[in-house]
């Protein structure tokens, strides 16, 4: 019998977590989707591995006896697996980078060409994430770096090393009642819907709706507005009048179009860039290359 290992991911992070929510928000997944993935183990399995109750999950013996030896399996997957991308990296001299929109900002192309300068004949493939991830891929595997907008919700696994910070502004549409100010509170955003990302984003979405910084400790949660993934669709929300955003003050250069304003906002935290790498990558020459490349080039501008 041939198990999918996403399969067994999913099951040892409900084991882990306890809980369909957790796991879900871990994962990026939705619970009804994580559910089901967990339906479909036990089918292949024919088992049941979780009593679920109002409470959470509890792990069945059988369960048990999965949970005990999943964690090795995968282990022993994921090394073979970097292992073979490793090899597979050294032939064709390729490099996978996640990002998120706008990361790295104007430094990006001088990254790429400081690795390129670094390691002749190499080229780096950059892979765009939409917001309902913010490990930008790395958390699956699907690339050996990445440049992040901390806070990654799930950290397990990986190493983060911040590059630079930069002050966060509220984006609103251009006939918004606070879109005459020169500068905004973060106090005056509190009783906003906000355009947000989906909430298995778990601690990521919270920051970019500013938490306590916006609605005070103990506050009521911000509304959602619109929920959303892509950066077009965040600019046609906001501009549609179904919330407002936080975002880091250099989106003001990228993303300019008519019907919306970006103003800086007072009494809010800073949003920080980082390179992200798997914990098995730290022997991997090529990945350490671009992250020295990453600090190098941050650290010139």
């Amino acid at each position: 019998m041939d198990v999918d290992t996403r399969l067994l991911r999913y099951f040892a992070a409900v084991a882990e977590e306890g809980t369909l929510t957790r796991a879900a928000q871990r994962l990026y997944v939705s619970q009804p989707a994580l559910t089901k993935q967990i339906r479909q183990l036990e089918a292949q399995l024919d088992v049941k591995l979780f009593v679920r109750s109002r409470t959470g999950m509890t792990l069945t013996a059988a369960g048990r006896a999965l949970a005990a030896r999943v964690p090795t399996l995968l282990s022993e997957w994921d090394i073979a697996m970097r292992k073979t991308q490793a090899a597979a990296r050294m032939s064709e001299k390729t490099l996978h980078i996640g990002f998120l929109a706008a990361a790295a900002n104007e430094a990006t192309p001088e990254i790429v060409a400081e690795f390129a300068r670094r390691r002749p004949g190499w080229k780096i493939r950059m892979r765009q994430a939409d917001w309902g991830d913010p490990s930008a891929a790395l958390a699956e595997g699907l690339v050996q770096a990445a440049i992040l907008r901390l806070p990654v919700p799930d950290t397990a696994g990986l190493r983060i090393r911040e590059l630079f910070s930069e002050p966060r502004c509220v984006v609103l549409s251009a006939g918004h009642r606070l879109a005459g100010r020169d500068r905004i509170a973060a106090a005056d955003l509190r009783d906003e819907a906000f355009v947000a990302a989906p909430a298995r984003t778990g601690a990521w979405r919270e920051y970019w709706l500013g938490g306590d910084d916006v609605t005070g400790p103990g506050g009521t949660p911000v509304r959602i507005g619109a929920v959303v993934t892509q950066p077009d669709e965040w600019l046609a929300a906001i501009g549609n009048g179904d919330g407002v955003a936080l975002a880091p003050e250099s989106v003001s250069r990228f993303y300019q179009r008519p019907g919306l304003v970006f103003r800086p906002v007072d009494g809010i935290s800073a949003s920080t860039v980082a390179v992200a790498w798997r914990v098995g990558e730290d022997a991997d020459p090529a990945v350490q290359d671009f992250v020295a490349c990453c600090v190098d080039v941050i650290a010139k501008n």
